[in-house]
């Protein structure tokens, strides 16, 4: 059930808070994003402030009509999404990473694997705002979405900034279909209680945890990120969550 409370105004909600591009790239890098990304980036469509946003058509994004569709939001280096890609040939990969070095990481990781003879062909990058491809995605069409690590924008005159609203919750919890999962994972505490007090108030999801190692200790099937092994290099708890989308 959509919440009561007006979203954001649009423009707002697309502004991306954070660098966009950090050390310079090396001349692979660059020539992957300049020869490879176009092949596999989606290009959307999106209309002027105060217009209704143009649906995505997945039919084009994935030509070949792949049966499920998973989403990350802000995946960093890429590891868990080519990790997840490969272990899930089956199921078409939407990651959303505005960071151009991190895109320019998957997409080394991507030539890396073609080379060694796998196809690999079920990727695809948004470079956006991860909350503007919510807007475009078609209604009940993600099986899984992940939101992994996401900056904690710690200072209270921030937490507007954090992906966790009211409206994004709304979001996955209209893209999201009776079953499927929403997974985020966070080594500060703070945005663990922020993340849960959004998710168990909202009346399409249910927390997955029976108990304290349900979310201390990552599921065999999540793959670890870079960041996750430098927060417990560091000696940081690592919070996983996982919700379950109620049927309508």
């Amino acid at each position: 059930m959509p919440s009561n409370r007006p979203s954001p105004d649009p423009q707002h909600r697309r502004i991306l808070h954070g660098r966009r591009l950090g050390r310079p790239l090396r001349k692979r890098q660059q020539n992957l994003l300049e020869t490879l990304l176009p092949t596999l980036e989606v290009n959307t469509q999106v209309g002027n402030a105060g217009e209704n946003p143009v649906q995505l058509d997945l039919n084009q994004v994935f030509p070949d009509h792949r049966p499920k569709l998973w989403l990350e939001i802000g995946f960093g280096g890429g590891e868990h999404l080519l990790s997840q890609a490969q272990a899930h040939p089956d199921v078409g990969i939407i990651g959303c990473e505005p960071f151009l070095n991190g895109v320019a990481k998957l997409l080394a990781g991507i030539d890396r694997c073609r080379q060694a003879g796998s196809s690999l062909s079920n990727i695809r990058i948004f470079r956006g705002d991860g909350r503007q491809l919510l807007e475009i995605l078609p209604t009940q069409s993600l099986d899984r979405a992940f939101l992994l690590f996401p900056d904690p924008w710690p200072k209270t005159r921030h937490h507007k900034r954090r992906f966790i609203q009211t409206d994004s919750v709304d979001q996955f919890a209209r893209l999201l279909k009776n079953g499927s999962e929403l997974r985020i994972a966070t080594d500060h505490p703070d945005y663990c209680r922020w993340a849960l007090l959004h998710m168990v108030s909202h009346p399409a999801f249910e927390w997955l945890a029976e108990g304290p190692e349900d979310w201390r200790q990552r599921p065999t099937d999540w793959p670890e990120t870079r960041y996750e092994a430098k927060a417990a290099a560091a000696g940081r708890q690592r919070y996983y969550l996982r919700f379950r989308r109620l049927p309508r």
